[in-house]
């Protein structure tokens, strides 16, 4: 249900390039009403920052594998989001849209893997940056323009927000807070359950066994209201399921198993 990509790029990115003024002085960015990609996308990475809007709109899991990040799921199978139709209109008008979407086609990258230089990139594949009548200007003669210089701003304070919740997430594996995660919704016109898993959770019963200085370490550095977000959020799968049904995205049982490519 939520692993993490395995491909080069992350999630929405098809293509990276850093702005250059050699190459993109004429270019504009040209802000869509419409997100089309959204519709198949049914998680998205969030930031600790975020947790406690987006707790409201979405579950907050943890994604798969070694290096887990938290993720907004929008959707509860590959390809399903409840939250945007098919032409890309957001279904309701007051959603949580987590910085990740609206960051979006931009970036900061390494360009070199030999430095740690991150450099401004884009992702020109969208049709949201090219070189366009209307629109904001990346530049302005030789030098970038305000709108440039804030979403570097934007991008730069989005990496310490990565930073900080990379940090957060090694303090749940150090103390072996995060236990893979499963779900089973029995509808009521359904002879079997549908067991969503590929996410991992906190375990509340871990998390009542630690020590007492470690919970007032987690109480002085603010990571409990973070991981009760993500405990009180796990309620939201439910709604996530009946939109989904309501949608008529309800994947069918596979005669044989249990589990509908979660």
């Amino acid at each position: 249900m939520a692993s993490r990509p395995t491909n080069a790029l992350p999630v929405l990115y098809n293509e990276l390039i850093p702005i250059s003024r050699h190459d993109h002085k004429n270019w504009r960015f040209r802000l869509q009403d419409k997100l089309p990609f959204m519709s198949e996308i049914h998680a998205i990475p969030l930031a600790v920052e975020e947790f406690g809007m987006a707790q409201r709109n979405f579950p907050i899991v943890f994604s798969s594998g070694p290096n887990p990040v938290p993720l907004a799921l929008m959707g509860l199978n590959d390809g399903v989001n409840v939250f945007f139709d098919e032409e890309g209109n957001c279904r309701e008008s007051h959603i949580y849209l987590p910085a990740y979407i609206r960051r979006y086609p931009f970036m900061l990258a390494k360009i070199d893997p030999k430095s740690e230089d991150m450099s401004l990139c884009v992702d020109p594949s969208r049709g949201m940056v090219g070189e366009f009548e209307d629109g904001e200007p990346l530049f302005e003669g030789d030098e970038p323009s305000e709108f440039t210089k804030n979403i570097l701003g934007f991008c730069e304070q989005f990496a310490i927000s990565a930073q900080r919740t990379n940090d957060f997430v090694a303090e749940l594996m150090e103390h072996k807070l995060l236990i893979d995660g499963e779900v089973a919704i029995q509808p009521n016109d359904a002879s079997k359950p549908y067991v969503y898993r590929s996410f991992q959770i906190v375990s509340e019963e871990r998390l009542k066994e630690l020590r007492g200085d470690v919970l007032r370490k987690m109480v002085k550095f603010g990571l409990l209201p973070l991981v009760y977000a993500h405990l009180m959020s796990l309620s939201l799968v439910q709604d996530i399921f009946q939109r989904q049904a309501i949608l008529g995205r309800i994947p069918p049982l596979p005669e044989n198993e249990q589990n509908p490519s979660a």
